[in-house]
């Protein structure tokens, strides 16, 4: 995964994106395309609505907020003391791992790249935030090509085509019933 944006490079061959080897482009230009939504969500010590922005600067307010419903962030946000004008702390400090994720997905929707790229985007959060996040995520991913790094079956039971991974070899592939019936 981490290949794709080119925070690696290949030691061999080369990575095409439609037919175009991606270290002929710009980083920048490859970047602006892509949006990554890991674990671990990295956050600024400052506001909600700022911390979303970070994503497209020049997104107006009401941009900010049409994403914040998209990823499930709204309601959270409006329970908050000063509502898209929290500061959140340091890495996002005040709020939870499910909160954060969201606010993830909602720079993800407001850059609204052409790749996303999904690691481990659902791992330690409860069923009933998986679930909220699941339904972002499916309307993040609409119309999109999406790659997903997972261990929790739930987050790929609709993908497309699915590789199996045993100790770096891909061992088996193909959509879900394909794969249980093989």
């Amino acid at each position: 995964l981490n290949l794709i944006p080119r925070f690696y490079q290949p030691q061999l061959g080369n990575i095409k994106i439609d037919n175009q080897i991606i270290n002929e482009v710009t980083i920048e230009s490859l970047r602006s395309q892509i949006s990554l939504v890991t674990q671990e969500t990295t956050l600024f010590d400052d506001t909600i609505l700022n911390n979303i922005k970070y994503a497209n600067e020049d997104a107006s307010d009401e941009e900010v907020l049409e994403v914040s419903k998209l990823s499930n962030s709204h309601d959270f946000i409006e329970k908050l003391p000063e509502k898209y004008n929290t500061k959140i702390g340091e890495n996002g400090v005040r709020l939870s791992g499910g909160e954060k994720q969201r606010l993830s997905i909602a720079r993800a929707f407001l850059k609204n790249s052409k790749i996303i790229l999904l690691d481990e985007a659902t791992s330690s959060l409860d069923s009933e935030t998986e679930q909220q996040i699941q339904e972002a995520l499916s309307k993040l991913t609409l119309n999109k090509t999406t790659i997903v790094i997972a261990h929790r079956l739930s987050t790929i039971l609709q993908s497309h085509k699915i590789f199996v991974f045993d100790k770096g070899e891909v061992i088996s592939q193909g959509n879900h019933n394909e794969l249980i019936k093989n």
